[in-house]
């Protein structure tokens, strides 16, 4: 891949990770991110990324899943996880909205390296080589596939979950739900409940009804999986993120929180403050918790400083063990 192939990539990622998680963007512009490209290319680059990082980490243990793809059955519909062997605590990671498990391929055998932890990687419902599932997206949906994909594999208790944009809402949502199951969280960029005030909620659903229409007006053999995802997210959005900020993450579970310098809303000044503050103040809201500013990174942090990202992940095991 050229240099110029990456920024490009690199430039829908982003634009997608705006667009798509709704509950996560900021002032949507349009969004010309198409999912299939990554999606068609998830189970071969975790192939490749599984083979490396098993070839630095340790053996798994015994009882321990095998490397590679294990797909779960969930209330009817099938989704891929992706292992690679290594000791506990496992370290999940969460790509955001309009992104597959390929989004952590760079990531996966450095932390294997690093850590020697089993690394769990996977696909949400309608992404990747996950099946789609009809109807409004809803973060218990979401949770439910991943506490199912987690239990097959054993991922019971001590889990590292590491969650960027939308898939914070899933990890809050997860955590409460079972906060024995986390040793820890590193919430990248993350969707956290202090930011859907009835301020942002409204300016977010306004600034996505333009792009909803024109996904609607599309033929349907033009619509991406990050079409249908938006539209599912979009539908009933505003409720959903009214409960959301109801909700409190637990007090029992440690979290590193890591925002961007530029925030999901670049060109949003008021946006980007409330973005900030948001992060700002789940951090400060237990001492079990550490706000860190990633410098020079857009809302990809993953992207742009993956060995920040590393870090963070590495002291939170550390920590686990």
């Amino acid at each position: 891949m050229t240099a110029n192939t990456q920024r490009s990539t690199r430039g829908r990622r982003t634009t997608i990770a705006v667009g798509v998680a709704a509950a996560l963007t900021g002032i949507l512009a349009g969004c010309g991110h198409d999912g299939t490209a990554a999606a068609s290319h998830s189970a071969a680059s975790h192939s490749a990324a599984s083979h490396s990082a098993a070839s630095h980490s340790a053996a798994s243990t015994p009882g321990r899943p095998a490397s590679g793809l294990h797909m779960v059955t969930n209330h009817g519909h099938k989704l891929a996880f992706h292992v690679t062997p290594g000791h506990l605590p496992a370290i999940v990671l969460d790509a955001g909205g309009g992104n597959d498990s390929s989004y952590w391929k760079n990531i996966v055998p450095a932390l294997a390296r690093k850590t020697g932890s089993e690394v769990i990687t996977y696909d949400r419902a309608g992404m990747g080589a996950s099946d789609p599932v009809p109807g409004p997206w809803k973060a218990q949906n979401a949770v439910s596939d991943l506490e199912a994909g987690l239990n097959k594999l054993g991922a019971t208790h001590d889990v590292i979950l590491v969650s960027h944009s939308e898939a914070g809402e899933i990890a809050t949502y997860a955590a409460r739900k079972d906060p024995g199951r986390f040793a820890g969280a590193v919430l990248v960029d993350a969707s956290l409940p202090q930011f859907s005030t009835d301020t942002e909620i409204a300016r977010v659903a306004a600034a996505t009804q333009a792009q909803v229409k024109a996904i609607k007006a599309k033929k349907d053999t033009s619509v991406t999986k990050a079409d249908r995802q938006l539209l599912a997210v979009a539908d009933g959005y505003v409720e959903d993120q009214r409960a959301y900020h109801r909700i409190a993450w637990p007090a029992s579970v440690p979290a590193t929180v890591v925002v961007s310098a530029k925030t999901p809303f670049p060109t949003s000044p008021p946006d980007a403050t409330a973005w900030r503050a948001a992060q700002a103040e789940f951090a400060g809201a237990a001492p079990n918790r550490t706000l860190v500013t990633a410098a020079r990174s857009s809302h990809d942090i993953p992207l742009d400083r993956p060995g920040l990202v590393e870090a963070q992940i590495e002291a939170m095991v550390k920590a686990a063990r």
